[in-house]
């Protein structure tokens, strides 16, 4: 091929691109969820795309990828077309895993683009229903002397429960017994009838449970006691000092996706942040949308960073590594 053909191939397909991206979306949009069904970034995600999708003018559907702690549904997206169809919708877990895997298989910094951030979802501990100890400082005392026996349950290396416990039993040092679950509902559903003992989860999840009288609720990970369940104090009130977790999530595409694509989407996720009903369930979930200013491309870039940089130390201080 000559200059002139290659130069006029390139601007031609230049072109395209920019009438696709002006004309975008013209079809269904998918939500990939890294989770089981039920969970709560299930929740956030389901109630983002039925919002987003009036924005849109399209269907925006969620599709639960769950396995392997959260990451096969991020890396299944990173290596999709990058054309605004296919976004994955995730939650802390996406900077904990560059220091949790060593085969993680992508790279959230550089393998997605960023979209905005969402919400950040204050944390609870609860229990099964006989579970013996009656408040936070009993459970502490209780985990502490029944080590070998006490059964933790999380949603799989890397989740967000599997974060807290893993500063929990950092805090209190004792090591408890781990029953990791392919989600957070599956968790849940064991924890509600029995088969484990005590879970930390976020409120997007726990909080119709604890209203339901369905669990034993313990603490919010918070530095502040939780509107929707001012009952329950701070995890730090109960003696574990500087103790504090939230669960941010946020909504990335495939690296390369044009700018106006981008911008649709952060755009469309801006206006469902403000929506009524949005706003409204997550208040009864115990959280609420970010501000304007953090649902951003930017501020999603910048949060991600420095929350690797944050937790790295940490995970190899713990010496917690998945394959």
């Amino acid at each position: 091929m000559n200059i002139r053909r290659f130069v006029a191939a390139l601007a031609a397909f230049a072109f395209s691109a920019a009438a696709t991206a002006q004309d975008y979306p013209t079809r269904t949009i998918t939500i990939v969820v890294p989770f089981a069904a039920g969970g709560p970034t299930d929740t956030v995600a389901r109630l983002i795309s039925q919002s987003m999708a009036k924005s849109l003018g399209q269907t925006v559907i969620v599709e639960n990828v769950a396995g392997a702690g959260g990451t096969i549904g991020p890396k299944r997206v990173a290596g999709a077309k990058p054309d605004g169809y296919q976004l994955v919708l995730m939650h802390i877990g996406i900077s904990t895993s560059v220091s949790l895997y060593r085969n993680l298989g992508y790279n959230p910094q550089t393998d997605l683009s960023p979209i905005g951030l969402i919400t950040d979802v204050p944390m609870t501990f609860i229990a099964k229903k006989d579970f013996p100890p009656k408040d936070m400082k009993e459970l502490i005392a209780y985990v502490k002397a029944n080590k070998d026996k006490v059964t933790y349950a999380n949603a799989g290396v890397g989740a967000a429960s599997h974060l807290c416990g893993m500063l929990f039993m950092t805090a209190i040092q004792a090591d408890l017994t781990t029953v990791p679950y392919k989600g957070t509902g599956p968790a849940m559903t064991d924890l509600m009838g029995g088969q484990v003992d005590f879970m930390c989860d976020q409120t997007t999840n726990t909080t119709p449970q604890i209203k339901g009288g369905k669990v034993k609720a313990y603490a919010v990970t918070t530095s502040t006691r939780v509107k929707s369940l001012a009952d329950l104090p701070t995890v730090q009130e109960s003696g574990l000092k500087d103790f504090h977790v939230g669960v941010w999530h946020g909504l990335w595409a495939p690296k390369d996706t044009p700018k106006p694509v981008i911008d649709k989407l952060a755009a469309a996720l801006q206006a469902a942040l403000k929506d009524p009903n949005v706003v409204t369930k997550f208040a009864e979930l115990g959280t609420e949308p970010v501000p304007a200013a953090q649902a951003t491309p930017a501020a999603l870039a910048a949060h991600l960073k420095t929350e690797v940089e944050k937790w790295g130390p940490i995970i190899k201080k713990a010496g917690i590594y998945a394959d």
